[in-house]
Order: structure tokens, then C-alpha cells, then sequence
């Protein structure tokens, strides 16, 4: 994918913030989703918050499910969903492109990292339920920046999204106390104490559960394609 050919939406804070309360989307059993549901209430979704791009984004990732290519960490599998804000109805065919540090804090393409410049880094296109899918770690951190992903959503050539996901801090110290994370020592910055988390990131919180020696986190983004 050539990001010079895809065009930047503006802030989309100012549309949405009013629109639903309620993060994610629920569906009651006997109605429908899309503008019906929204209007009965049995749907509900609210736009998910933009936040910086940062310096780390490099254009042109592998489509591709799993993005670890063998790094270790505690495994992760992500379930990100793209909803369509105006109407909660599911956005198919989406790119959903992601990018993160490894566990220890390194992103490819960059200082430690600048050998390769493909791990932890891919795309996937979202399903009929709007759902994209990836393997990857738990990522580690760097100085100054909270844990986080960053994350694209494209939709017909166009930037729909561009935001970054979160993990509570309770969580992230439980998995830093295990290999190889311990080898960074003590993290500097905090969900409450980093910069960019503080504009928005609380509506941009994974939902996280265990499954075996994998953590699954999930969020439903809502977006603006108008």
C-alpha cells in the first residue's frame, strides 16, 4: 500500500464526541443494528479519538496477519473492529495498519531497530463484521511514551483514522515482571503521565482477557466516512 496516494482526514473530535455515549457498540437481540438500532438505543458507538501519528510510521507494510517474525514476548492477539460512527454498521474491507515497539522498546526501521524494518509492523483487511486480526507481543516500552500500538484505518485510498491503543497500567506491570521485559527495568512514563494518552487515550483502552499464555485485546473503533 503507497500512503503518498492516501489523504489525511482532519481532527474528527469535534464531529462525534456528542454523538453516542458509550465505547464500543452492544446489540440488543431483537434489533437490527445499523441507523434502527442506533435510533432504539439497542446500538450504540462513539467516535474513537485521533491522536499523533509519531515518528515511527513507515509506509508500504506487509499484509500479513502475524507481525512478530519470531520476537519474543508474551504472545498478543489483536481484534480491532471498524465501525461506521454514524450508523455502528460493521466497515468491510478496511485496512487496518498497525505498528508498535517490540518488548524491549524498539521499533524496526529505527536506532536499535534499524536492520530490519518490517517487525511488528502489518496490515490486514477488516472482514464482513468489520473485524481485522493480528498476531503479535505485548509491546515493550521506550522513554517518555506510555505502552501503545499506533494505528491507520484506510477505507477507499483515504486516512479514516489515525489513533493509538492503550493497555491499563495494572496489566502492563504484571507482564513487564516476566521475560524479556524485566531487562528494561522500570518503565518512565505512565498511562496518566504520557502526553498523548491524556488527549483521548481513556477511549482508546484495549479490552484485554487471558487465553493460555496469550493475552486478546479488542476495541471497536468507530469512524467517519463522510
Amino acid at each position: 500500500m503507497n500512503d503518498a496516494k492516501l489523504t489525511r482526514r482532519g481532527s474528527l473530535l469535534g464531529f462525534g464526541g456528542l454523538l453516542l455515549a458509550a465505547l464500543g457498540w452492544r446489540t440488543a437481540s431483537s434489533e437490527g443494528a445499523g441507523p434502527a438500532g442506533v435510533a432504539s438505543g439497542a446500538v450504540s458507538c462513539v467516535l474513537t479519538p485521533e491522536q499523533t501519528e509519531g515518528p515511527y510510521y513507515i509506509a508500504d507494510e506487509k499484509v500479513r496477519r502475524n507481525i512478530t517474525e519470531g520476537r519474543a514476548g508474551v504472545p498478543l492477539i489483536l481484534r480491532l473492529r471498524v465501525v461506521d460512527v454514524s450508523t455502528c454498521r460493521p466497515v468491510k474491507d478496511a485496512a487496518v495498519d498497525i505498528w508498535h515497539a517490540d518488548a524491549l522498546g524498539v521499533y524496526s526501521g529505527f536506532g536499535a531497530g534499524a536492520g530490519s524494518r518490517t517487525f511488528m509492523r502489518g496490515i490486514q483487511r477488516t472482514d464482513a463484521n468489520g473485524l481485522a486480526r493480528f498476531r503479535s507481543v505485548y509491546p515493550g516500552w521506550y522513554r517518555g511514551r506510555t505502552v501503545h500500538i499506533h494505528v491507520k484505518v484506510h477505507v477507499e485510498g483515504n486516512v479514516v483514522h489515525t489513533g493509538q491503543l492503550y493497555f491499563p497500567d495494572s496489566l502492563t506491570d504484571k507482564v513487564f515482571r516476566r521475560k524479556p521485559y524485566n531487562r528494561r527495568g522500570k518503565r518512565t512514563t505512565r498511562n496518566a503521565s504520557d502526553s498523548v494518552f491524556v488527549n483521548g487515550g481513556r477511549r482508546s483502552m484495549l479490552s484485554l482477557r487471558k487465553s493460555g499464555s496469550a493475552y486478546i485485546a479488542s476495541i471497536t473503533m468507530g469512524v467517519s466516512l463522510s
